[in-house]
């Protein structure tokens, strides 16, 4: 475990962090250290289901605002930067960590996927961080840092994740351009691409286990990342230490997307 006790370098800073389903969840890793660096943090969750285990979640961090978030229900979004914004009056961290296909897409070959299955995969994976960032730009006054999740398999073939790879890729695209068009308000934006990790939404993925088998023999430092790992990066990247990076796709993932 990491120690940040003594870091405090987004103290002030306000967070909302969206995509955590349980203590597993990579946004659950961003919002650890968020905090542990010293940022007010706010929390989504899906459903009643996963409140049951994100509101203790959101007690542990002392995290005042907890809201929910189904990006399927009209509204509810914009219902959620409205809140923030009524609480807070700014927004300096957005995480976007939300992914969704259908299983019978996803497990399928990308020439098979349906067309209301891809339309959904790029509504709620893709879309919805383009939104967000929109939402998120009137608030971010004295500008700030939008985050989303992507994987290796945007760039590369990787067996079974399939359809996604498509969808990651139109991500990473996506962030590029909205770093581009929002820097001028100093307004970074970035894609983080972890190595594979056990979180709820690889559960969907065919024969995962193999992935992480893969990635701990064949990643340089011989290990596989952690959610911890992944959070202190993507914390360190919102500090303004990290003020000139922005637009990258950034690898947590001890190497492995380097080695063939």
């Amino acid at each position: 475990m990491i120690d940040l006790s003594s870091l405090t370098l987004l103290k002030g800073k306000k967070a909302l962090v969206t995509g955590i389903a349980n203590d597993k969840s990579i946004a659950w890793g961003c919002a650890k250290a968020f905090e542990a660096f010293g940022a007010d943090v706010a929390i989504t969750y899906l459903n009643d289901k996963t409140r049951t285990f994100v509101e203790p979640l959101a007690r542990e961090l002392r995290s005042s605002v907890l809201l929910p978030l189904d990006l399927t229900k009209e509204g509810q979004l914009e219902a959620v930067f409205d809140d923030i914004e009524k609480k807070w009056g700014r927004l300096d961290i957005l995480l976007h960590s939300i992914a969704f296909a259908p299983k019978e897409d996803l497990q399928g070959r990308v020439v098979d996927c349906s067309k209301p299955g891809f339309l959904m995969a790029m509504e709620l994976s893709c879309w919805s961080f383009i939104r967000m960032t929109k939402l998120a730009e009137p608030l971010m006054k004295n500008g700030g840092v939008a985050f989303t999740m992507t994987y290796y398999g945007s760039q590369m073939v990787v067996e079974h994740y399939n359809m996604m790879g498509p969808v990651k890729a139109a991500l990473e695209s996506a962030t590029r351009y909205m770093a581009a068009e929002l820097g001028p308000k100093k307004i970074r934006v970035h894609a983080i691409s972890p190595g594979p990790l056990k979180t709820r939404a690889a559960s969907g993925i065919s024969d995962f286990e193999s992935l992480l088998s893969k990635a701990e023999s064949k990643a340089p430092t011989r290990s596989l990342v952690s959610i911890d790992d992944v959070g202190v990066a993507v914390a360190f990247l919102a500090t303004d230490a990290a003020k000139l990076i922005t637009g990258d796709t950034l690898y947590i993932d001890g190497g492995y997307h380097i080695i063939d």
